[in-house]
């Protein structure tokens, strides 16, 4: 159980949410989080820094059944299914945060599952970060996944359509803070792109694929 100390010298209870339902429909290859990439699946990439960093897991899922890609990992993490994954990303942000509400957590740390290049470091740092309710992790100046979602935040989130916290953090930024944080936030979209990832070491800060448009 992950706990980090609060200005009052209590705990928080930290959880993370990984984001992996979406229908990936630019990635023609199949299933784009059970893409081989280094010769794991894609999502392993993006899950095994987040064990790596302590947090409880909870990985949301759509239509792709994701058990055979996470059973290398352990029992350690909780997957669920989102059957409104069709309806956008929000609902999958829901389905993670009602998770953590009913198991107590205090905050939600949340990524997407096609990040295969966060490292540990990073989520160990937003997870750690309660300068504001919201708290993103900044790469090279720009606000990418992860971000920390305090409790009392998750009433504002949407409840459908295709943004998560990204509309909460446009419409409150008075709400919001960053963290440097290193590594590579980039997400894949493509085949092509899937191609460029194998050849990056995770050390750069300028993102490409779709994590530009959705959270900048």
């Amino acid at each position: 159980m992950s706990k980090v100390g609060d200005p009052s010298g209590g705990e928080v209870r930290v959880a993370a949410v990984l984001l992996a339902a979406g229908e990936g429909t630019r990635f023609t290859g199949g299933p784009k989080l059970l893409a081989r990439f280094r010769g794991r699946p894609l999502l392993v990439w993006a899950v095994e820094p987040v064990l790596e960093a302590g947090l409880p897991l909870v990985v949301v899922r759509g239509e792709v059944d994701l058990a055979g890609a996470l059973s290398e990992l352990g029992p350690r993490i909780a997957v669920l299914e989102n059957p409104r994954a069709h309806e956008g990303q929000a609902t999958s942000l829901r389905v993670g945060i009602a998770w953590c509400d009913a198991a107590g957590f205090d905050a939600a740390v949340v990524g997407l599952g096609d990040q295969p290049l966060v490292p540990a470091s990073a989520w160990r740092t937003v997870a750690a970060a309660a300068a504001a309710p919201i708290v993103s992790a900044s790469f090279g100046g720009r606000r990418r996944p992860p971000v920390r979602l305090a409790r009392e935040v998750w009433p504002l989130l949407p409840d459908a359509g295709d943004e998560g916290a990204r509309a909460l953090m446009r419409q409150r930024p008075e709400l919001v803070a960053t963290v440097a944080c290193e590594g590579d936030p980039g997400d894949v979209d493509t085949v092509a792109e899937l191609s460029v990832f194998e050849r990056r070491d995770g050390a750069g800060t300028s993102p490409t694929g779709g994590a530009r448009e959705r959270w900048s």
